[in-house]
């Protein structure tokens, strides 16, 4: 099956109509793809894979279901094996090896992804454009801050990348202030 982003959304907005999903899902497609163009890999499988990777979250928001669910879907509708199992492996339940450079990316951004977001509705501005590295980073050293992100989960994506922290936040921070407004993080006009 040839992989296209159009098909890719269909896909996404048939299992899922909550606008906070669409928008986690376009923040880690961004970043997928960010760290597509800086391993020299495929930039459209690994944004789709990013785009598609909590399609059943939705309906399917349990440890049982997700991601076991879409990932069944997703073979039906003849994905890759390889976006099957980077899909699999961005959820530590499963037991599912993160071998793949795209599995290990897309596990490191996909927590990481809401903190941000996090970060930037705190700002006045609510503004991820007004957003730094140091922002991110100080805010990840306060555990009561966004207190359901696991950050042990983004420190080990960001080793099994072969980058500290501070430098995987810039990749990913970078990727969404990309899609600033497709993520309604553009900030608030004054009156």
């Amino acid at each position: 099956m040839p992989l296209d982003r159009e098909s890719a959304w269909a896909l996404l907005t048939e299992w899922t109509e909550k606008e906070h999903l669409l928008k986690h899902a376009l923040a880690v497609e961004a970043a997928m793809r960010a760290y597509a163009r800086r391993f020299g890999e495929d930039e459209e499988l690994w944004g789709i894979t990013g785009l598609i990777h909590d399609m059943d979250y939705e309906r399917h928001p349990t440890m049982e279901e997700h991601p076991f669910v879409g990932v069944r879907a997703l073979e039906e509708a003849g994905y890759p094996e390889e976006v099957r199992q980077a899909v699999l492996g961005h959820a530590p339940y499963t037991g599912v090896p993160r071998e793949s450079r795209m599995a290990q990316a897309l596990f490191a951004v996909d927590e990481l992804t809401g903190f941000i977001v996090a970060v930037a509705l705190v700002r006045p501005s609510k503004s991820i454009l007004d957003v730094k590295v140091s922002s991110v980073t100080k805010k990840f050293k306060d555990r009561s801050f966004a207190a359901p992100v696991n950050r042990e989960d983004i420190q080990q994506g960001a080793a099994d990348l072969g980058l500290e922290v501070a430098e995987h936040v810039g990749v990913v921070l970078e990727a969404m202030k990309g899609i600033a407004a497709e993520l309604g993080l553009e900030g608030q006009t004054g009156d």
